[in-house]
């Protein structure tokens, strides 16, 4: 658990350094079975300015994630754009909450009472339909015998089976 909470807080830190250069657009999601709550956690990490623009594109007005309706407006987004699917079923994702600062947003999410099965397919288009350079980078956890992995998104892939 340790281990999971350095890489998320490693991940956040870049996040920082690459909202304030700005020269990429990323995101940053760790998934992971926690054995003592028996819930798979999803922690997203985005940069603030581009979530912002998003929604201000989406809406027409100024967000303040602060707020639980602008928040609501986030998680509808989220929803339609991250979505985990087992034999091309949706899974629950339970919102969590939202963090956010000046330069990231990061989302707290879950999927209560399951640890992910094999086989299980993620879509992850966040912000790639606002931003045609946006890459998301997806931390599987390793648990019940598979092994932990990495994977990449783009606009022109933006579903993958996990491992």
């Amino acid at each position: 658990m340790l281990r999971w909470l350095h890489r998320v807080a490693l991940s956040a830190a870049l996040l920082c350094g690459a909202a304030t250069a700005h020269n990429y657009h990323m995101g940053l999601a760790d998934i992971g079975y926690n054995a003592a709550t028996g819930n798979t956690e999803i922690v997203h990490t985005y940069t603030a300015h581009d979530v912002e623009a998003l929604l201000a594109n989406l809406y027409g007005r100024q967000f303040d994630l602060g707020a639980e309706e602008d928040q609501e407006a986030l998680r509808r987004y989220l929803d339609k754009r991250f979505v985990l699917t087992v034999d091309g079923r949706a899974l629950p994702l339970q919102w969590v909450g939202v963090k956010a600062s000046a330069d990231t947003v990061t989302v707290f999410q879950e999927v209560p009472g399951t640890a992910l099965p094999a086989g299980a397919v993620l879509k992850n288009g966040v912000l790639t339909d606002f931003l045609a350079a946006q890459i998301n980078t997806v931390n599987v956890g390793g648990s019940a015998g598979r092994a932990a992995a990495t994977l990449t998104f783009t606009a022109s892939q933006a579903e993958q089976r996990l491992p």
